[in-house]
């Protein structure tokens, strides 16, 4: 969008007016009488007033239009320089279904997106594992039409990443920069996301950071719930699922996805650091073994509400309601509910332990808590639990697990 002249043209008019009525203002103080002259004089500084508010709105005007034709062009410029990385994958699954005659199997077209990265020396492509579960005769399709036969490197489905092999030669392979820094991702900075929604290839949308550090649960036939994924405001189909976010300097922030349930109007992705985390395994083994599991069964976000019907003054943490038998968090001694209660019309398992830090950094609801052993914890390690129980605050040590397969 372009500033408009007439525009420029009016503030320079409006601060000359500004200028003459400041000298009346001063030719009416030394002229005539004090009555008089204080009459004239609130007027004026009335009038001065309402040409400064005016010329403030059009300087913001005047403003918002640079600021607008310069977020346009950066978007313009990231497109152009990543959306040759984007690839669109493409495969067939086999579905089956049980009818009144018996089972019936057809061949459903799966299509997905994914984006070039680099690891030792070679290139992939980075998808997410719901694109490619199941799927056979995959092919990537690069931004100039080229299609090459492609296979599965490496997938981890519990954080919904695959990495796949493309037969193609190298001048097709264009890799995109990993922001690996979670604290690199601010709520409310652009974002750009590029894929392939309903087939159309190249496709850009644009939003900002919404959140970070939420879980979110996947509508796949596991249900598998993902920690510490942004949450964004740009446009996200079916087809986008594994494509780019990327941030103002065109670096990949996050891998989309549009697999949430219920997600009309968000957009989620698993964040870079995430995926630079795990590609060296998906690489060289196929898969990523470190997912600390702690063993919690069931919890709930403290609210003062919970807190009153437990008798309690902690109004944030993670109640736990029930932990998993032989799990890290029962070896640890990590305690559960022992009785049932309804607050605000919901049933709880109260009497059980409130997680309130975790290495001594605050928790306030169950995403923080999941958020931060993403992050700063592997399986296989030893982490210290902040919690309340029974009105007491204490530490217990747990060593944690590596997280099933889903």
């Amino acid at each position: 969008m372009e500033s408009k002249p007439g525009a420029g043209r009016r503030v320079v008019a409006i601060v000359v007016a500004v200028l003459i009525v400041v000298a009346l203002f001063a030719y009416y103080e030394s002229t005539v009488s004090p009555t008089i002259a204080s009459s004239r004089v609130q007027n004026l500084e009335s009038e001065v007033t309402t040409l400064q508010q005016e010329n403030n709105a059009l300087q913001f005007q005047l403003d918002s239009a640079s600021n607008s034709s310069q977020g346009a062009s950066n978007a313009s410029a990231i497109y152009s320089a990543a959306s040759g990385s984007v690839v669109t994958i493409q495969g067939y699954e086999l579905i089956s279904q049980q009818t009144f005659f018996g089972p019936v199997n057809s061949i459903e077209s799966i299509q997905g997106s994914g984006f070039v990265v680099s690891y030792g020396g070679s290139d992939y492509v980075v998808t997410n594992y719901h694109v490619v579960d199941g799927v056979t005769n995959i092919t990537a399709t690069f931004s100039d039409g080229n299609s090459y036969p492609a296979s599965v490197k490496g997938y981890d489905s519990n954080r919904d990443l695959a990495v796949i092999s493309v037969k193609a030669p190298a001048s097709e392979f264009r890799p995109l920069v990993l922001l690996s820094s979670p604290l690199a991702v601010a709520v409310g900075e652009p974002v750009y996301a590029i894929g392939s929604p309903f087939g159309l290839q190249g496709s850009m949308t644009v939003g900002i950071v919404s959140q970070v550090g939420r879980t979110i649960t996947e509508s796949t036939a596991s249900e598998v719930s993902i920690p510490d994924v942004i949450q964004f405001s740009a446009a996200i189909n079916p087809g986008n699922s594994g494509g780019p976010l990327l941030d103002s300097d065109g670096d990949v922030i996050g891998i989309t996805t549009a697999a949430v349930s219920n997600s009309e109007g968000l957009g989620f992705a698993i964040p870079a650091s995430t995926i630079a985390r795990e590609l060296p395994d998906l690489v060289t083994t196929g898969t990523y073994p470190l997912h600390p599991y702690l063993g919690i069964e069931a919890s709930a976000d403290m609210t003062y509400q919970l807190a009153q019907a437990i008798g309690t003054n902690v109004t944030y943490g993670v109640l736990v309601e029930s932990v998993v038998a032989g799990s890290p968090a029962a070896n640890a001694g990590l305690l559960g509910g022992t009785r049932t209660a309804s607050v605000e019309g919901q049933a709880y398992q109260l009497g059980g332990d409130i997680i309130v830090s975790v290495n001594g950094t605050k928790v306030v609801d169950a995403d923080a808590l999941t958020s931060y052993l993403e992050e700063h914890a592997l399986a296989g390690e030893t982490i210290q639990l902040g919690i309340v129980r029974s009105g007491a605050v204490m530490t217990i040590s747990v060593k944690l697990g590596s997280l099933p397969s889903s």
